[in-house]
């Protein structure tokens, strides 16, 4: 996983779309008997700026688990490098038993995604990309690690300062 220092990103000025990536019903089992309530994983994104982020809310009822996850969704919010229309290049993203590969894809080829990777490219605003999700098919973990593959990808000008190197060298 990539470390690094994220400096704060102001919702208020972005145009965020939000998607329900998953909705679990969950119980706990109690002396008077089981308390139901949900829990609600979402991703929210600005395709145009490149910024992206999720966040998870429970609560009573689906509307208010909803809301508390797109509130936590603001909070974490992350800017993503990518070229015009794919990713720089090939990276695989990984949290718990989940991973998940991202490579970049020719224009017009589509977002090749299933499920929660989809929700967060789509959140990104990546138009064509090449990914395949292995390991668990926990939504929550899925996410995670595509959120670890983004945060991993770099820019040709970022890597050549890294390794000493001019920018035509690489």
């Amino acid at each position: 996983m990539v470390e690094k220092e994220f400096k704060r990103i102001d919702p208020a000025t972005l145009n965020l779309k939000d998607q329900v990536v998953s909705i679990n019903r969950v119980t706990k089992v109690v002396k008077g008997g089981k308390n139901l309530s949900f829990s609600a994983l979402v991703v929210v994104g600005d395709p145009d700026q490149k910024i992206v982020g999720y966040g998870s809310g429970k609560a009573k009822e689906v509307p208010s688990a909803i809301r508390k996850g797109i509130e936590a969704a603001k909070k974490n919010l992350v800017k993503i490098n990518t070229l015009a229309t794919t990713i720089p290049h090939r990276v695989l993203g990984r949290y718990g038993s989940g991973m998940v590969l991202l490579k970049p894809a020719r224009e017009g080829t589509g977002i090749i995604a299933g499920g929660p990777v989809r929700a967060v490219i789509q959140a990104v605003g990546i138009p064509n990309v090449l990914t395949k999700s292995l390991g668990t098919t926990n939504p929550h973990n899925v996410v995670k690690a595509t959120f670890d593959a983004l945060l991993q990808l770099r820019e040709k000008g970022a890597v050549a300062a890294m390794r000493g190197l001019e920018v035509e060298k690489l």
